[in-house]
């Protein structure tokens, strides 16, 4: 059976790069009838975070990806593991990683180290300065036994090292880049077990993809270099290594490695601005990965249909984020008004433009002015809006103006070259009209009668840019009457009234 793993670090939040990764090993796995795995590698302990197990947890389950084993959030927000072959976090599997290292050293794979960190640092500062790559020198490689079992009878620390052949090549043929090579001689004595008991990241992940019986691994491109450490330790306990593939990897538009130095390229930074998670695993799915057609735009279904590694390139792909702003809006023109305005809502609370009514699903409060408002009026301002949405935050900007009354200063209010006159003129013009529709027929239709007549006679833009000025105190809006209608008749007349008395 196909057996995949997303396995990450706990050291921060999810980046794209590991969402990418974690979304081609489910195309992968739901392509191939197999099984995804989601395995906590949380070994580095300076860098783990607790948290971000959470994190990590929800994040993947708002993107919509979901996996067969591993640890999942139960209802009560506390983590439980799923599968026959957990632990799932690799901390609680220390045990495991330690007598592997012991394994190893019995099978003349691996050595004890005795090297005090003065030691290790003095060698890596000489090797600096002579220009050399610093690497271990293999000082206790060759310790007799008998010294070997007289230092660990004296408690001094240690850690275990792989014994790497100091001379030959070593193969592997990548399902992505084809045949690889790699020269024994340049590389070094990784460390396998740290003094601490620890494992390293080399150790830990080769034990568990063996035992948890994973078939393919498909990572990033800069776990290429630890392929060769990794396939000594296979051929040294005798097992059959996972088929590879090394995705490419993701560059800003410079052409450098996209790394959280170079601007905020977390999965949650992006889900905050407002981006959608279909949206982002559209986009991070042709990056990378070619479907073979000038076609952009793929559900998940879709994905899984055409998904294949051997469409995925080996050079790097660039983040456009010019490309991803407009695939969002895309994104958002297509979805149905109650889904965007669950998301929308979110964001007009966050920024208190609207208060949620206690216990009522379908009311909410106007912050700035107390006043009540239902949900279908809300769902107008956003279906009004959606079309000019790019990112979901943006919705705070865009209708502000329907919560709160508009700041402008009076030149706002003349189009092109009119006089002060000719504004007042009209607006007043406009005011009087609206003041004759009964509430009840104040919609678009009725307004749009009135304002077209209007607009025969003085202009159109000498009666529309006024009205869309005193009403929403922007440049550019929705059209105006479209925005009236929302507004009702005592609002719009309320402003049309406050933008005459500013002239």
């Amino acid at each position: 059976m196909i057996r995949v793993r997303f396995a990450p670090s706990p050291t921060g939040f999810l980046h794209i790069g590991g969402l990418r990764t974690c979304l081609y090993n489910w195309l992968f796995a739901r392509k191939n009838k197999g099984k995804l795995i989601l395995r906590i590698e949380d070994t580095d302990r300076e860098r783990f975070l607790p948290e971000s197990i959470f994190n990590l947890l929800k994040t993947l389950e708002e993107c919509g990806l979901d996996w067969d084993e591993g640890p999942v959030l139960s209802s009560k927000n506390t983590i439980k593991q799923k599968g026959r072959y957990g632990p799932y976090i690799q901390s609680q599997r220390l045990k495991i990683y330690q007598n592997f290292a012991k394994k190893l050293v019995d099978l003349g794979a691996a050595y004890y180290c005795f090297c005090s960190k003065q030691r290790l640092e003095e060698l890596r500062k000489t090797q600096i300065s002579l220009k050399i790559p610093p690497r271990y020198d293999k000082h206790c490689r060759n310790l007799s036994p008998e010294q070997v079992k007289k230092n660990l009878k004296s408690n001094i620390p240690y850690v275990i090292r792989l014994k790497v052949p100091d001379q030959g090549k070593i193969k592997f043929k990548d399902i992505i880049r084809g045949e690889i090579e790699f020269e024994l001689k340049n590389i070094d004595d990784q460390i396998l077990l740290k003094s601490d008991g620890w494992p390293t990241y080399h150790l830990a992940s080769v034990v568990d993809d063996h035992l948890m019986k994973i078939s393919h691994i498909i990572r990033g491109e800069e776990w290429l270099s630890s392929v060769p450490k990794h396939l000594l330790i296979y051929n040294a306990l005798k097992w059959k290594p996972p088929k590879m593939a090394h995705l490419p990897l993701l560059l800003n538009p410079d052409l450098s490695k996209l790394s959280k130095r170079k601007g905020d390229v977390s999965v949650e930074s992006f889900l905050q601005k407002g981006y959608l998670p279909e949206a982002l695993l559209n986009f991070i799915a042709l990056l990378g990965w070619n479907p073979g057609n000038d076609e952009e735009i793929f559900s998940l279904k879709q994905l899984i249909r055409l998904f294949s590694l051997k469409k995925v390139g080996k050079s790097g792909a660039v983040f456009n984020r010019e490309k991803l702003l407009w695939m969002n809006g895309y994104y958002i023109r297509k979805m149905p008004i109650d889904k965007l305005a669950k998301y929308c809502l979110k964001f007009l609370i966050q920024e208190e433009l609207i208060t949620p009514i206690h216990n009522k699903k379908t009311k909410f409060k106007i912050t700035a002015t107390g006043e009540i408002v239902q949900i279908n009026w809300l769902k107008k301002i956003i279906a009004l809006e959606q079309e000019r949405l790019k990112e979901l935050k943006q919705i705070v900007e865009l209708s502000e103006f329907f919560f709160k009354e508009p700041k402008y200063e009076a030149e706002l209010l003349f189009w092109k070259k009119m006089t002060k006159n000719q504004v007042k003129e009209n607006l007043e013009s406009i005011k009087t009209e609206f003041s004759k529709i009964p509430i009840s027929k104040f919609k678009k239709p009725f307004l749009e009668e009135i304002i077209l007549k209007l607009a025969e006679k003085r202009g159109r833009g000498e009666v529309f840019w006024p009205l869309r000025a005193a009403l929403t105190g922007k440049k550019a809006s929705p059209p105006p009457l479209e925005i009236a209608e929302i507004l009702g008749r005592e609002k719009t007349i309320q402003r049309i009234d406050k933008a005459i008395k500013m002239l």
